[in-house]
């Protein structure tokens, strides 16, 4: 089964018979995301696989995220497993970008979104190595380590620092609210 993708432009136009899933984390999904969309963290899909199912028999599925990789990630998970998918081609992002309609809960605290995250740690890693390094030379490799770890994140299309940051409090979801995502999905 192969992944799809669908511009922007494309689902809108559709949006009233797509289930979306957004696979972003709590907070960044509290920043703003399509009109309907259900929050449902990459990092939870597994244990949503048998709901999933379900849903994607009953109409078609869209995955969104920031930027379209996490998306593709959880389209290539669900696929494997049977279910159909599509992503959404440059993600919110790009949805926004275009002038989309995009929702936000009116008291919803507002989480950077993860790249902006990931962006601010290791630049604040890469400049605390360089600094400390200044009286103790052996902190360089702080700044190093942090290089390396970008060079081989943009060679693999994974993410190390992402997958730490998601585990902060502010990204995680209450257990309640994946329940309660899975319980509206499957009515």
């Amino acid at each position: 089964m192969s992944t799809t993708a669908i511009a922007p432009d494309r689902a809108r136009a559709r949006l009233h018979e797509l289930t979306v899933i957004d696979v972003r984390t709590p907070g960044e999904y509290a920043s703003g995301h399509l009109p309907g969309a259900h929050n449902l963290p990459l990092d939870h899909l597994d244990a949503a696989l048998p709901t999933l199912r379900k849903v994607a028999a009953r109409g078609d599925l869209l995955v969104v995220c920031a930027s379209g990789a996490r998306s593709a990630q959880a389209c290539a998970v669900l696929a494997e497993h049977g279910i159909a998918a599509a992503t959404l081609t440059g993600g919110t992002t790009a949805w926004a970008r275009l002038g989309h309609d995009v929702h936000r809960p009116d008291a919803a605290r507002t989480t950077w979104a993860m790249e902006r995250q990931v962006r601010f740690t290791a630049g604040a890693l890469v400049l605390a190595g360089l600094l400390i390094g200044k009286r103790r030379p052996a902190a360089r490799g702080l700044s190093a380590a942090v290089a390396g770890g970008l060079v081989f994140s943009a060679l693999t299309d994974t993410c190390g620092m992402a997958r730490v940051l998601a585990k902060l409090p502010h990204n995680q979801p209450r257990a309640t609210d994946v329940r309660a995502t899975l319980d509206s999905l499957a009515g």
